[in-house]
C-alpha cells in the first residue's frame, strides 16, 4: 500500500494506491482507516476503485454500505476514485448519486476532482 499525503488548504489528504485489492472486508476497512490516520493524521482519504473488492460494488452483499458506514463511524471523509459506468446496476448507480450528493463519502472519475471535493470539507 502506497500512501501519499497531499497539502491543500484546510488540511490534508491521503491519497492510497496500490496494486491488487486492499479492502475486501469489514477488517480490512478499519486497517485501512487506522494505517492512514496513523501514518498521516488525515481523515480525509482518496481510494482507487481498483484497491477495493468487486464484492463491494454488487449491493447484494451489503459490504459498500457496511464498510462506507465504518468510515462514518471514525470520521473519515473518502472518495473512491474510477470508471463506475463499467456497472448497470441501477440500484448501484442510485446509490452513487446519493453518495455524492452527501457530505461524506464520493465516487468521482478523477484524483484530481476528488482531492478538490475533499479540500472543501472540514
Amino acid at each position: 500500500m502506497n500512501i501519499t499525503k497531499i497539502d491543500v488548504d484546510g488540511g490534508n489528504i491521503a491519497v492510497v494506491s496500490g496494486s491488487g485489492v486492499l479492502v475486501e472486508d469489514i477488517p480490512s476497512a478499519l486497517d485501512l482507516i487506522a494505517t492512514v490516520q496513523y501514518e498521516t493524521g488525515c481523515n480525509r482519504i482518496v481510494i482507487h476503485k481498483a484497491s477495493l473488492s468487486e464484492s463491494f460494488f454488487d449491493l447484494k452483499t451489503r459490504l459498500a454500505g457496511e464498510i462506507l458506514q465504518k468510515f462514518i463511524n471514525y470520521s473519515v471523509k473518502a472518495a473512491i476514485v474510477g470508471d463506475f459506468s463499467v456497472y448497470s446496476s441501477k440500484s448501484l448507480k442510485d446509490f452513487i448519486y446519493e453518495c455524492n450528493n452527501g457530505r461524506d463519502i464520493f465516487f468521482l472519475p478523477t484524483e484530481e476532482e476528488a482531492i478538490e471535493r475533499l479540500s472543501k470539507l472540514q
